[in-house]
């Protein structure tokens, strides 16, 4: 596969030897095709990286604060268990 920066550097050369007229339609095309795009990511409701790892650190450590309480309910239902055996 080829670097990425290979390949904004064949871009730009590329884009560069075009003739005047053409550089300037493809630059309307570039900011028509950028304005569609970030008006589809609005409507999309996307998250950034970071804040996706974010909430998903917070996920793991709720998950670990839920399954230690599941532990000790269960912990204190088997004593509470216990304990009614005995007075029976």
């Amino acid at each position: 596969m080829l670097d990425p920066k290979t390949l904004d550097d064949l871009a730009r050369r590329f884009s560069e030897s075009l003739p005047e007229g053409v550089r300037e339609l493809q630059q309307e095309v570039e900011r028509n095709v950028r304005s569609s795009l970030q008006s589809t990511f609005n409507r999309l409701d996307l998250v950034t990286r970071e804040e996706f790892d974010a909430q998903s650190k917070v996920l793991a450590r709720t998950r670990n604060q839920l399954e230690a309480m599941e532990a000790r309910l269960r912990a204190l239902e088997g004593s509470a268990d216990g304990e009614q055996t005995e007075e029976n």
